[in-house]
């Protein structure tokens, strides 16, 4: 196995463990995340169709990529992990005025202070729609089990049964059956192969959602068509394109929020959409970091970080 070591930039804002564990896609497959070593690692499908593996950490404010490859990496090649990093880490986005943002409210400084905000997204969107679905009206587990199955059935292999996550046209070539009975996505299964078959037919374009034109309500609802896509993954897909409009609710954000600012009493969605309404364009994202705080503390012990 070949080793070659990127460098990757990032600004001074950027906390990379705030960006690793902004929320659980560092749990999913092809990602796989070591708190003790202070490493995420990410198995890659280049745009040639090679497969890589990289194991991301953090050093003197940049991010170093330990890259692991069958064959000496080409320039093109080290240019598209980059790329790819870079994209997934959102170091390509400017987080200073939401920053800015967050240093007028005394309650919401620390996010400034300790560099949070970007929230860690997949290379490709069809990844990350894939991926949203899988967390609908289900347990984290169940979650991870759906992703696992779908990663290693349908992704290219790489050393030690590492897989990359799988391409539309593999999942396309599949049935609502085998999804069913093989990776355990009950009635996710048919929309599944419906979004890998429109992605691959290239009826359906997920990657220009990133720098549509659209406004985001009309983006919105643009997602919203999408079977499989409700009102909470499309809040949340928002937030992994970099719009921040929409809250995302679902039972356990609800439930956050009731004991962070209710005691645990219930509340409707509409009271909760009005207390954050104040943020504007930023609202979703001030309402995230807010609700998932203390998780970054007493899961992955990173309060010194």
């Amino acid at each position: 196995m070949i080793i070659t070591t990127l460098n990757i930039p990032a600004p001074p804002s950027f906390n990379f463990w705030r960006t690793a564990y902004s929320h659980g896609w560092c749990d999913l497959l092809p990602f796989a995340h070591d708190p003790e070593r202070q490493a995420l690692s990410q198995v890659l499908r280049l745009n040639d169709g090679t497969v890589v593996s990289a194991l991301l950490r953090t050093k003197d404010k940049s991010v170093k990529a330990k890259v692991e490859s069958v064959t000496p990496l080409t320039t093109f090649q080290r240019k598209n992990i980059l790329v790819q990093l870079q994209t997934c880490l959102r170091l390509d986005e400017d987080f200073s005025e939401f920053h800015r943002w967050a240093r007028k409210h005394p309650e919401y400084k620390w996010i400034a202070t300790s560099g949070s905000g970007r929230m860690l997204r997949a290379p490709t969107v069809f990844e990350d729609v894939v991926k949203m679905i899988c967390t609908t009206n289900c347990t984290w587990a169940l979650t991870k089990l759906m992703v696992t199955n779908l990663v290693n059935s349908f992704g290219e292999g790489f050393a030690d049964s590492q897989h990359a996550f799988p391409t539309a046209e593999a999942i396309a070539g599949s049935s609502e059956n085998f999804l069913r009975k093989e990776i355990k996505s009950g009635y996710r299964s048919p929309y599944l192969i419906e979004l890998a078959e429109k992605v691959a037919a290239g009826k359906l374009d997920l990657e220009s959602w990133r720098s549509s034109p659209l406004s985001t309500e009309v983006l919105f609802k643009k997602m919203h068509e999408v079977k499989g896509i409700g009102p909470y993954a499309a809040g949340n897909i928002m937030k992994l394109i970099g719009r921040y409009d929409y809250l995302g609710l679902d039972s356990w954000v609800r439930a956050q929020y009731f004991k962070l600012h209710r005691k645990g009493r219930k509340v409707k969605d509409s009271t909760i959409e009005k207390h954050y309404a104040s943020y504007g364009k930023w609202r979703g994202l001030f309402f995230w970091l807010e609700m998932t705080r203390y998780w970054h503390d007493e899961k992955f012990k990173l309060s010194q970080l």
